[in-house]
């Protein structure tokens, strides 16, 4: 292996151009090579980033032998059948968010994965900022004593138009599997399980897609969420941990910077964590140090949670009758 992790990066929109934004703050990892079904894209692309080698097709970026991982970020609908083009030509994945439509379709991508003994990873770039490796630690530590309550909310403000992906029922839109999972993985990893019981209201809009959607989870008596997404609201981003012993809040839990600890008698601490660029560094160096050691997933957001959130997305989207045309 050289001594920088060359990446591949596959679908050449806009989050791969904020993800290829951060390799330079990435030590050891660079983008090597980059691929959209245009020459012309992945030649803009390739140059702007200083990718070596540019290709026109999927196909063959993942058969370059100099490539040690491969990005996914080609709309959702496509997630599951570029991460299986990348895992059945030997290369590892890191997919984006959401990583499949539904969990058929994560199930066969980790069983693919798993047969081939090949790393994949689910491109959830929150759980490594550092205002979240703190937040684990605060929780480790009892800081809050026992949590009783998360709340988190992600929305904004779209105009609907059918051709654009957000509102697009057959490129799998939607507020849930595109932001309202951040919500749901937030819970889960504060939580470290999946709720026992749902309750939620939904807001199916003119395009069929869920534009407004509140969540309620229980995971036991004195445990619950409550998670809201939107795309046609936009709300403050903001998420809190409530314990018997205080609460933390962060703000723009979605890509944190800081989060403020909050104890009854007691001054509130806030701990900040500035850093250069956007911070998908952080997910790419994850990822990276994976790769180097060996590792085929990642401790911090293993494959069976990934799994078990898909399959709490499909009973939320079962509860509201939602289901996009492409799935059997």
């Amino acid at each position: 292996m050289s001594e920088k992790i060359r990446w591949g990066l596959i679908g050449l929109g806009s989050i791969a151009r904020r993800f290829g934004s951060c390799f330079q703050y990435a030590a050891g990892a660079e983008i090597y090579a980059v691929a959209s079904r245009s020459q012309e894209n992945a030649d803009a692309f390739g140059a702007e980033f200083g990718a070596t080698k540019r290709y026109s097709s999927y196909e063959a970026l993942v058969k370059d032998p100099n490539v040690d991982v491969v990005y996914i970020g080609t709309p959702h609908n496509f997630h599951r059948a570029h991460t299986l083009l990348s895992l059945n030509a030997g290369k590892p994945v890191l997919c984006e968010k959401p990583f499949a439509v539904n969990a058929a379709e994560a199930r066969e991508m980790i069983e693919r994965a798993r047969e081939k003994n090949l790393f994949l990873m689910d491109a959830f770039w929150t759980r490594y900022f550092p205002a979240m490796v703190k937040l684990r630690e605060l929780l480790a530590d009892k800081a809050i004593g026992d949590v009783m309550l998360v709340t988190a909310d992600f929305g904004f403000r779209g105009s609907v138009a059918p051709e654009r992906r957000h509102f697009n029922l057959d490129l799998a839109g939607g507020a849930l599997l595109d932001i309202g999972s951040y919500c749901i993985q937030f819970a889960s990893m504060v939580y470290r399980k999946q709720p026992v019981d749902i309750a939620s209201q939904c807001t199916l809009g003119s395009t069929g897609v869920d534009e407004l959607s509140t969540l309620l989870f229980k995971y036991s008596d004195y445990e619950m969420a409550l998670l809201t997404s939107s795309i046609r609201l936009s709300t403050p981003h903001e998420a809190r941990v409530m314990g018997t012993d205080g609460y933390i809040t962060i703000p723009e839990f979605w890509h944190p910077s800081e989060l403020t600890l909050t104890r009854p008698g007691q001054k509130p601490e806030t701990y900040s964590f500035p850093h250069d660029g956007e911070g998908f560094q952080f997910e790419i160096m994850e990822v990276s140090e994976c790769i180097r050691a060996g590792l085929t997933e990642s401790a911090v957001y293993p494959l069976d949670e990934t799994l078990a959130i898909m399959e709490t997305l499909d009973q939320i989207r079962a509860s509201w009758g939602l289901r996009y045309p492409f799935e059997e």
